[in-house]
């Protein structure tokens, strides 16, 4: 199926809009006309346009001022200049300006044919540049840590990656979810798009149209034709956050497009054909939302094929430090700042903190201390109340009058060795319940049982 794109016509002659429109209808695409350039930018207010081919001499405004009208407004819609009064400067400035095409009347019709079918095809690239590289700026660039959760995590996304296997993510509000699937789009072979959707950020009502598209007169307002996120992500990875909050209805059409890869817009009479790979995202229990109704079955056993858990903050205390100097730099670089070093002190209180909103907490906090910090260095009134007025954490006294040696590794191994044999007692031997006993991951249990020879 032809994807039909929205041109906006702009000439003060009659005749040549009409001559105009019924070309590009004969090619399949919609036209809208306009009669000078504040007509224009007044049709430009209703929706946006994929091309404009636009006469030079006209009242009011010309093609000249139109076209720097619409850069100033941020439009970067490709823009074909049509005119019979054509000039090597007014050309050169049109140029300069942006336009895709220079084309002097009389002209054949072919001849803008192809100007039409190459301004769109490079309009579409250029679209997609500036999105690949706002996704690639956005990427790793933020996903910090060197604890063994994490590293078990970058293992995971690692093995995951080049599978077409859709993901599940579970974790926490601030947890990173969405840095995880990016990381997995990045580490793959996919050359297609990230492409995100948050589906408790979209009523219901929009949230089919944003997924799935429409034809124009699919429903009231729909005055064009629109790609759904599932066509954009077509070749990539379609990111869903929240899905618990997607409704039923949704759901069951979801489910559709993962068993058949196909979408079909609302209006349409043809399903297209798409090749997604489906990344979803909660931050509740998902088998818990399958009991509890919010989430289909069916749906959750097909995106299920891999699960990710993302860990909480405060699973992962000894990243703070690198996460804290990695926000500080950010912040202060926005500031025109160079970035304060953290405090011991103010270390200790973000160390003992719970962190119920996680790694996004811990960011504005540290936005907060950066934008406060005046010297060198952020310190614990740099920090909200709550934080700064909490007690330091205490070292429980260890006591080694029993040992002749005071090497610190043997007594500190010894104590490890202890801890490890009294979490395994009574946990019956359950290393995975062990490893929560002891607040670290299995992973590093399995390593330090390895080393002590237990």
């Amino acid at each position: 199926m032809m994807d039909v794109k929205r041109i906006l016509v702009v000439d003060d002659e009659v005749k040549m809009r009409r001559l105009l429109e019924l070309s590009l209808k004969n090619m399949g695409h919609d036209a809208v006309q306009a009669a000078d350039g504040e007509a224009a930018l007044a049709a430009f207010d209703e929706g946006p346009f994929d091309l404009v081919l636009t006469d030079l001499r006209m009242p009011r405004m010309d093609g000249l001022d139109l076209l720097r009208a619409l850069r100033e407004r941020g439009e970067d819609v490709p823009v074909i200049v049509l005119t019979a009064f054509g000039t090597i400067e007014s050309a050169v400035e049109a140029m300069k300006l942006g336009a895709s095409d220079y084309i002097i009347r009389p002209f054949e019709m072919e001849t803008v044919e192809l100007a039409v079918t190459r301004a769109l095809a490079m309009g579409a690239v250029q679209r997609e540049n500036r999105f690949l590289r706002d996704e690639v700026a956005r990427g790793w660039g933020e996903f910090v840590g060197a604890s063994p959760r994490m590293q078990e995590l970058y293992d995971l996304v690692k093995q995951v990656a080049p599978a077409r296997s859709s993901v599940f993510i579970v974790g926490e509000t601030g947890t990173g979810k969405e840095l995880v699937a990016r990381a997995l789009h990045q580490a793959s072979e996919r050359s297609g798009l990230f492409v995100p959707i948050n589906c408790a950020a979209i009523p219901a009502d929009l949230l089919e149209s944003e997924l799935f598209g429409h034809r124009k007169g699919a429903f009231t307002g729909a005055t064009h034709d629109r790609v759904g996120k599932c066509e954009l992500a077509s070749g990539g990875t379609l990111f869903l956050d929240e899905i618990t909050e997607m409704p039923p209805a949704l759901q069951a059409k979801l489910l559709r497009v993962v068993q058949e890869g196909t979408v079909e817009r609302l209006g349409a009479h043809a399903p297209l054909q798409v090749d997604l790979r489906i990344v979803a995202a909660t931050n509740r229990d998902p088998q818990q939302a399958v009991e509890d109704g919010v989430l289909r079955a069916d749906l959750y056993f097909r995106l299920n094929v891999v699960r990710i858990d993302v860990p909480l903050l405060r699973e992962r205390v000894e990243d703070i430090p690198l996460l804290a100097e990695h926000f500080l730099a950010k912040y202060a670089a926005e500031l025109g700042r160079p970035a304060p070093r953290l405090s011991a002190a103010a270390l200790e209180r973000l160390r003992a903190y719970g962190w119920p909103g996680n790694v996004r907490e811990l960011e504005n906090l540290m936005e907060r201390a950066a934008v406060l910090c005046r010297g060198h260095e952020v310190t614990p009134a740099h920090l909200p109340a709550d934080i700064s007025d909490a007690p330091a954490p205490q070292a429980e006294p260890v006591s080694v009058s029993a040992h002749e040696s005071l090497a610190l590794r043997p007594l500190v191994d010894g104590l490890e060795m202890e801890l490890i044999e009294e979490a395994l007692q009574r946990t019956d031997g359950n290393k995975a319940a062990a490893a929560r006993l002891l607040e670290i991951s299995e992973r590093a249990l399995w390593y330090k049982i390895k080393r002590y020879g237990m």
